[in-house]
């Protein structure tokens, strides 16, 4: 799922459980075991909830004292009452956590250490998951979900229409004879009156159809460009490090997209509306869209024309790309130790994980559970095949450190600025990451 803009795809989900009291504590629950237990299980998608209800009834058909309860909350409000109740010990006993709270909850002593409790179950999940939460050498969290690689959503009828191959395109941001993509991008986008951005006469002003996704869109976009050029966003320690050469060329390219050659939407469109560019696509006015496993379902179900899926664009680097995912992390404080650590065990499982892979709901971050979800697919038709190693291998670190979401609130609006073409990039990457820099000291 997307991390720090994860909740794009999900954010509609509706809450199926919502307590005024403490989740942490269900009515005539003992704490220890010795009896019927209730463990509740906190998440914000509504799709893996349907999962999730009949992989954990599964799992009580095999711990019969134990009953799952999900407690589903709406993204928009997940994270706004979550560092509250993890706080303060009041927390469901497990829940999700993306990167924006995940340091700050393990540094604080707030989640179990699943690293040293389950151990025998972390050769099973996911590597780059297990990394992107691991901290001080222990995994603080089942990974529940993750994204796979980004790839390449694109319009079967328009790139065939424009003659473009969307399987091989390579951006370049120093060398013109190296770059296929920009080209492309041009023969895909076209003005009110039917002219395409690489001929006299184009209007801007008028595009009915776009040719890429290009925008303020860290998962999709600028994290795997500036990966691509051999750049890096943040060193080992967390610090920000995205004002380097490598990264600014990416910027400079990507802005050059938008409001230069005109085949990406405005920032005035994009800024403000993660879901711009998506929306684009599915009413038939884009024709590459740059994206990960967590749209493959709303393509899926909205797109009414012909679609595939093509590898990510390759930069100067080859194709590099972020690799986010999700944990259901165990709450320390949670007086069902026993019965969570079952549950987080079963999620941990190929079993367990199974379920979520069967429905299509998401990539499970358990190894052994993802052909599942590709056979999904598979069976309605769709290669998935480039969200996973047949799209690269190389990948750029994830958003990390235990004050991530105080550097990306000060980050964003002056990336907005960037990506309007307001604020020059290399002044404007050197004040964010400054800014980044003090917000997490």
């Amino acid at each position: 799922m997307k991390i720090t803009h994860l909740a794009a795809a999900v954010a509609a989900a509706v809450a199926l459980a919502v307590t005024g009291c403490s989740p942490a504590a269900p009515s005539g629950t003992p704490p220890t075991g010795g009896g019927p237990t209730t463990v509740t299980v906190r998440l914000w998608d509504q799709q893996v909830a349907a999962a999730y209800e009949k992989s954990f009834a599964e799992f009580t058909k095999q711990h019969p004292d134990i009953t799952v309860k999900l407690n589903v909350v709406p993204y928009s409000n997940y994270f706004t009452q979550l560092p509250l109740d993890v706080s303060s010990g009041t927390v469901d006993d497990v829940f999700w956590v993306n990167t924006t709270y995940f340091g700050a909850f393990a540094d604080s002593g707030k989640l179990i250490d699943v690293g040293k409790e389950l151990a025998d179950a972390v050769p099973g999940l996911v590597p780059a998951a297990v990394a992107q939460y691991s901290r001080n050498n222990t995994l603080w969290g089942v990974p529940a979900l993750t994204d796979g690689r980004i790839a390449l959503f694109y319009n079967k009828a328009m790139v065939a229409a424009a003659g473009v191959d969307p399987n091989n395109l390579t951006w370049h941001p120093t060398d013109q004879s190296a770059d296929t993509f920009l080209p492309a991008a041009r023969k895909l986008t076209k003005d009110s009156a039917g002219r395409t951005a690489d001929q006299p006469g184009f209007d801007p002003k008028a595009i009915t159809q776009y040719g890429f996704n290009a925008a303020r869109d860290l998962q999709a976009i600028y994290y795997d460009f500036v990966g691509s050029n051999g750049g890096r966003f943040q060193a080992p320690d967390d610090t920000f490090v995205f004002a380097n050469p490598q990264a600014e060329q990416a910027f400079t390219y990507l802005v050059g997209l938008i409001n230069t050659a005109h085949v990406a939407p405005s920032a005035a469109d994009t800024n403000s509306n993660g879901d711009f560019s998506r929306d684009q696509f599915l009413q038939g006015r884009m024709a590459l869209f740059q994206s990960g496993t967590y749209n493959l379902k709303n393509v899926a179900d909205g797109a009414k024309f012909e679609w595939g899926i093509a590898p990510m664009l390759a930069g100067p680097a080859g194709r590099v790309s972020v690799v986010n995912s999700v944990i259901a992390a165990g709450n320390a404080a949670s007086p069902r130790r026993a019965a969570t650590l079952e549950v987080l065990r079963w999620l941990a499982s190929p079993q367990g994980a199974g379920f979520v892979g069967a429905e299509g709901a998401a990539l499970p971050a358990v190894t052994a559970a993802q052909t599942a979800y590709y056979d999904y697919w598979k069976a309605k038709g769709v290669d998935t095949q480039y969200f996973g190693q047949a799209g690269g291998t190389a990948t750029i670190a994830a958003p990390s450190g235990p004050k991530y979401g105080a550097a990306d609130a000060v980050i964003e609006p002056i990336f907005n600025e960037i990506f309007a073409g307001r604020t020059p990039v290399g002044p404007g990457l050197q004040q964010a990451q400054d800014a980044a820099n003090a917000a997490v000291k």
